[in-house]
């Protein structure tokens, strides 16, 4: 659903842009809690959480090289918003597409420039928005547990990419430089884009079914879903206390160590800490699987235009479409210039792509996560916790 240059005159592009400026400014705010890891993580939560969310975009631009086929002579692919948002949080999501959208647009060509503020409210803002609320509001009344986390995941995907067709349809009617009827723009574009969403649901509920069976605590909005953490008091398990409610129970003076230094955690109201646990073996593994799905299995995608571009075509949209001012880039249209291998070319181009938005984003996460760190100062952070 990349929109291309000349889609949308130049005054609502601008006022896009606004609004997608506006929308990273607040993401960027909002981002730095969702970063700063769960309660009790300390720092090995924030320092977990940028990687990963760089990790989320680069899996967001492989995931998005590899069209499926929906309809005849149409295809799809994953816009990522409900995905970033799920496993990430909202603000970080939003952040995840844009720099996507951001790396897509300026090396591969692919979504225009002056319509990288469209691009955004549509595929970053909109989808990561709706899916958002949508799984937030299913897991309240859905029974708690994981396969509830995965149920809605894939419903809350699902509606979201064909909201954002009507929003596309929306900035088409305030915008569009083409004489097209409305009525004929949006039925084409979100009955196809249902269909897409179909996709979009199985590959995220997938993958953050994934995640949670490998490790749960890395799903963003799975927070407070899982079961209540156990501890040995007196040689019994009772529920560990929540941090905004203390336990007045001691434990018995003829307690072992262990036992008494657990009494002194619930009586005191805080919070067990988080295990110690290494995400690097995710981060690894999430990386291979997107150089693989990247730099190999792209080149089975299917090369039917996408929803935008066959309702674009069928319906005369694309009529004032303008060349891309990256058209010339090396990796323009993901191909590698002067690779005559098409298959090499285009994996090459995949591999790079993935390399350069997986250090973009932790890079800009990672900036985002020390300035939370020197925001909150040591005061702020429990002893043994300090980054």
């Amino acid at each position: 659903m990349h929109v291309p240059d000349g889609f949308i005159n130049a005054p609502v592009s601008a006022v896009a842009g606004v609004v997608a400026a506006g929308a990273v400014a607040v993401s960027l705010r909002g981002a730095r809690r969702e970063l700063a890891g769960p309660p009790g993580a300390g720092s090995l939560g924030t320092e977990r959480t940028a990687p990963l969310a760089g990790l989320v975009a680069a899996f967001i631009f492989a995931v998005q090289m590899l069209n499926f086929p929906v309809a005849a002579g149409t295809s799809g692919h994953l816009l990522g918003g409900a995905l970033a948002a799920i496993l990430v949080g909202p603000y970080t999501g939003v952040l995840c597409v844009s720099v996507v959208l951001l790396m897509q647009g300026v090396l591969f060509a692919d979504g225009g420039l002056t319509a990288l503020g469209v691009n955004i409210c549509d595929m970053a803002l909109t989808t990561t928005v709706v899916a958002y609320l949508l799984f937030r509001l299913l897991v309240k009344v859905l029974p708690r547990g994981r396969r509830s986390v995965t149920v809605a995941s894939f419903v809350a995907s699902l509606v979201s990419v064909p909201c954002a067709a009507v929003v596309f349809t929306v900035i088409y009617a305030l915008g569009g430089t083409t004489d097209v009827p409305l009525g004929k723009v949006a039925s084409a574009m979100i009955g196809v884009h249902v269909l897409i969403g179909i996709g979009e649901a199985v590959i995220t509920a997938l993958t953050v079914g994934a995640v949670l069976a490998v490790r749960p605590d890395l799903v963003y909005a799975a927070r407070g879903l899982a079961p209540r953490l156990k501890l040995r008091v007196g040689g019994e398990l009772v529920d560990a206390p929540e941090q905004h409610a203390p336990a007045a129970a001691p434990a018995p003076a003829a307690a072992p160590a262990p036992a008494a230094a657990s009494a002194t955690s619930a009586s005191s109201g805080a919070p067990a800490p988080a295990p110690r646990r290494s995400s690097r073996k995710v981060w690894l593994g999430g990386l291979a699987a997107s150089i693989v799905l990247a730099g190999f299995v792209s080149f089975y995608a299917s090369s039917s235009p996408d929803g935008l571009e066959k309702v674009a075509h069928d319906k005369g949209i694309d009529k004032k479409e303008k060349s891309h001012a990256s058209a010339d880039s090396p990796l323009a249209d993901y191909g590698v210039k002067d690779v005559g291998n098409t298959r090499l070319s285009g994996g090459l181009a995949g591999v790079i792509g993935v390399g350069v938005t997986v250090v973009a984003g932790t890079g800009v996460f990672w900036v985002l996560r020390r300035r939370r760190s020197a925001d909150a100062g040591p005061a702020s952070v429990p002893d043994g916790e300090r980054v």
